[in-house]
């Protein structure tokens, strides 16, 4: 919803100045149909790598402060509708993690191209490929995505 382009350089422009968080390095934006309902705008999505000293629920919770401070509202809002920023915690080092409030890796990133293109472009930047549970990578995902899937995403052109 709203100044997606702006709502994203916000958030990037907070993660990145949070006290806890440095090495951010950022993929390239890409457009997407959204997934649920389709009566809203195109989504714009990329992934960040970052270095930190919090836990992972610590992230979390900044992660959704983050989101508050940009004027994500939670409250009667339906499953997987249009919001001013949705970010989420794909990975945190090569833990597994499952409490009530987070999944690590989040379990649908081999569905969805706009988690794995972003994420390829990180993989280019830091010659770390990413394993999901313990034998899957990120390009075996990719390679595996319906042709639909694949046609969803086009990079975003924001000069």
């Amino acid at each position: 919803m709203g100044d997606s382009f702006s709502y994203l350089q916000k958030a990037i422009s907070d993660l990145t100045s949070h006290p806890d968080i440095s090495g951010l390095i950022s993929s390239r934006f890409y457009k997407s149909k959204p997934h649920g309902p389709q009566d809203q705008p195109d989504y714009l999505n990329a992934a960040v790598f970052i270095e930190t000293t919090l836990g992972s629920e610590s992230l979390l919770d900044a992660m959704q402060n983050i989101e508050n401070d940009n004027d994500r509202v939670r409250e009667g809002v339906k499953r997987w509708g249009a919001r001013t920023l949705d970010l989420d915690l794909l990975f945190y080092g090569d833990q597994e993690i499952n409490t009530k409030r987070l999944s690590v890796p989040h379990p649908r990133i081999c569905e969805r191209s706009f988690v794995l293109y972003p994420l390829q472009d990180l993989i280019k930047k830091t010659k770390d490929d990413l394993v999901i549970n313990k034998s899957t990578t990120i390009l075996d995902c990719i390679n595996n995505l319906s042709n639909t899937e694949k046609n969803n995403i086009m990079e975003f052109d924001h000069a």
